[in-house]
């Protein structure tokens, strides 16, 4: 079938990206689903830093390539083997599929599986297959999902069925979003209730874990970023407490104002700088998580003699280490009750042809959560 989608011909292109298009809206050629996948009209579909990573060239992708893979939809049709979908069915996706059967996934880590992570940097499904050509040319997937488009065919294991009378625009942020942000909050740092947390960057990932910490009842939340538009939403959210990191003494102010630091610092910002601010306010014997993803050739400057001498940890944190089929609906149901009110994430909503106008509003740090509607 001939569908429209949003391809990225090249990486590095210089912004603003509403004048050198790194992204071109055109006609491509979807293949029916193979075995063990299936075909989504693709409803709702956010930007993320992790789109915008590799339109700058931060995370090197093959190219051309469908891009976006936050996004939610209806299934349209199922191939061979599927079994537990239906046409009709509203459905997640997920940006890592899990085999089910490779080392990590058997231990309950289905966002460390192997052959997913293999298939994401190659640009196929899960199955190694490419479904979408543009005349006659294979075109690399996006994270197994390309949700850039009116239709994606994916693999089974990149998808969560949810309830149909949740709005899919809504949906598509518990695909990435939330499911890393809440995640590294409840999974990787497991913090207990009454703790004190600071979160570093507030795009859409770092305000879905301030959410998650807020609703895993933490004491305080400092929340730190350069915007001060972003800080003043944090507030709202439940931050207790706002600092700008652009401030000469902010480690400084944020260890006096918690008494020598917070139990668990998060950094979203997706850079050294904001990773060693992180380090630098959490607390004796506590811990730094990072979700960020700085170019692969960043490396983080740790200071051994206190990470021994004060007990520290630091841990990395990808897809809030989640298990989507557990997470997703748990989440959601938090939403529904209130407790988790993701849809204040939500900032613009675009046609799929002002798609690299959204990337610049991205860039500047003038958006936490776009999504193309379609």
């Amino acid at each position: 079938m001939k569908v429209r989608a949003a391809i990225l011909e090249r990486i590095g292109v210089e912004p603003p990206y509403a004048q050198s298009r790194p992204l071109t809206i055109d006609e491509v050629e979807l293949a029916p689903p193979g075995e063990g996948e299936v075909l989504v009209r693709v409803a709702a579909a956010g930007l993320c830093h992790s789109d915008l990573s590799v339109i700058n060239g931060d995370r090197p992708r093959p190219t051309p390539m469908a891009l976006g893979h936050e996004a939610a939809g209806v299934v349209e049709q199922v191939g061979p083997g599927v079994h537990d979908l239906a046409v009709g069915d509203h459905v997640v996706m997920v940006f890592v599929p899990s085999c089910g059967h490779c080392q990590p996934c058997a231990e309950g880590r289905p966002a460390l599986c192997e052959p997913g992570a293999a298939a994401n940097t190659v640009g196929t499904l899960l199955s190694g297959a490419r479904r979408i050509r543009r005349h006659g040319a294979e075109i690399n997937h996006h994270l197994g999902v390309s949700a850039f488009a009116e239709y994606a065919v994916v693999s089974r294991r990149s998808l969560v069925k949810i309830d149909q009378d949740l709005p899919l625009e809504q949906a598509a942020l518990f695909g990435c979003a939330v499911l890393t942000g809440v995640g590294a909050v409840v999974n990787t740092a497991q913090m207990r209730a009454g703790a004190t947390a600071a979160v570093i960057g507030l795009g859409g990932v770092g305000l879905a874990a301030l959410l998650g910490a807020r609703a895993a009842g933490a004491s305080r939340i400092i929340a730190i970023d350069l915007a001060e538009d972003k800080l003043k939403l944090a507030k709202e959210l439940g931050a207790t407490d706002v600092f700008n990191a652009g401030s000469a003494d902010c480690v400084e102010a944020v260890r006096a104002a918690t008494g020598g630091g917070v139990e668990f610092a998060f950094e979203f910002a997706g850079s050294v700088r904001a990773l060693e601010l992180a380090y630098r306010i959490t607390r004796r014997g506590g811990m730094t998580v990072t979700a960020g993803l700085p170019p692969p050739d960043a490396a983080f400057p740790l200071p051994a003699v206190n990470l021994v001498a004060e007990e520290r940890t630091v841990k990395g944190s990808y897809i809030g280490t989640c298990v989507p089929m557990r997470d997703i609906p748990r989440y959601i149901a938090l939403f529904r009750q209130g407790r988790l009110p993701v849809d204040r994430l939500l900032t613009s909503r675009l046609r799929l042809d002002e798609i690299n106008e959204g990337f610049d509003r991205l860039a500047r740090g003038e958006a936490i959560r776009q999504v193309v509607l379609f």
